[in-house]
């Protein structure tokens, strides 16, 4: 496929929200329908989902609290018993129902199985947006490894490895992560050549209100100004100071892409900027 034959063999992560997992059809026409054509193209893909509105859904109807500090969520020993429900459960085979509708060989989990993502508590660290104090974001990990040698094992099998945002460690540990972050460091150890971070966000917005305002490229100074003007806000920061990290480490470009059009996702993937932000290290 146009634009595609030259990511053969290469992997495409793709990070999608949690909030795009109930309409099954149109996960299935869109991201779906992308995944798919990229299989065709001889692409390996690894996707990576959220759950936060589905958390916070079933956290409100267990009569807690969600906190959530500069657009991340505060993890105690409650939300992450939240968490395993949502990521993997509800949301995980709604993801897995999509893919199946679209053709899609997925083999749905999280990162806890067979060590797929290794991680250890975040110490306390300053947030953007948080103030000066550190934050202890509770049991939220960081990443520490990979196990990219069973990601590659399951691409050669022809399958789709989809993971809930959830890790753990050799002690039996689960920890709660940020899927972008999961996203973010699952490409750089994959070496992957694009990573996609979809929502209902059609990119970074000069004017979060109107869509037509949407930035088609920046470059690290240019996203860094934005943040520092206030035009990159909120839920948007973390997800563009990890691109930004991912982009010092390898990745050749990453995508901010929204669900609509059906085929926004993969017109991105033919040409960077045309349906999303995409961030490149230099234009």
């Amino acid at each position: 496929m146009s634009g595609l034959s030259a990511f053969q063999g290469r992997w495409f992560v793709v990070k999608i929200g949690g909030e795009l997992s109930s309409d099954r059809p149109k996960l299935a026409g869109s991201v779906g329908a992308a995944v798919r054509a990229f299989l065709d193209a001889g692409i390996r893909v690894a996707v990576i989902h959220g759950g936060g509105p589905q958390a916070t859904e079933l956290t409100n109807k267990l009569g807690l609290t969600p906190r959530m500090v500069a657009g991340r969520r505060v993890t105690d020993e409650a939300t992450l018993e939240v968490m395993k429900m949502t990521l993997a459960g509800q949301v995980s085979v709604d993801v897995a129902a999509a893919f199946r509708l679209a053709g899609v060989p997925a083999l749905c989990t999280t990162g806890v199985s067979a060590g797929l993502i290794d991680a250890r508590k975040r110490p306390p660290q300053v947030l953007t947006g948080a103030g000066p104090e550190p934050i202890d974001l509770g049991l939220v990990g960081d990443v520490v490894d990979v196990n990219t040698a069973l990601f590659e094992r399951l691409a050669g099998a022809g399958v789709v490895p989809v993971l809930g945002s959830l890790s753990g460690d050799a002690q039996g540990q689960v920890f709660n992560i940020n899927a972008d972050t999961v996203a973010t460091r699952v490409a750089a150890k994959l070496r992957a050549a694009k990573l996609f971070l979809v929502s209902n966000v059609p990119g970074v917005l000069a004017d979060k209100n109107d869509p037509s305002t949407r930035i088609p490229t920046l470059t690290p100074a240019e996203a860094q100004e934005k943040i520092a003007s206030g035009v990159i806000q909120g839920g948007m920061i973390p997800k563009v100071e990890e691109s930004l990290a991912m982009l010092e480490e390898g990745i050749e470009a990453i995508h901010i892409v929204g669900i609509s059009p059906a085929h926004a996702l993969l017109g991105e993937a033919q040409g960077a900027g045309s349906f999303g932000t995409a961030f490149l290290r230099a234009r």
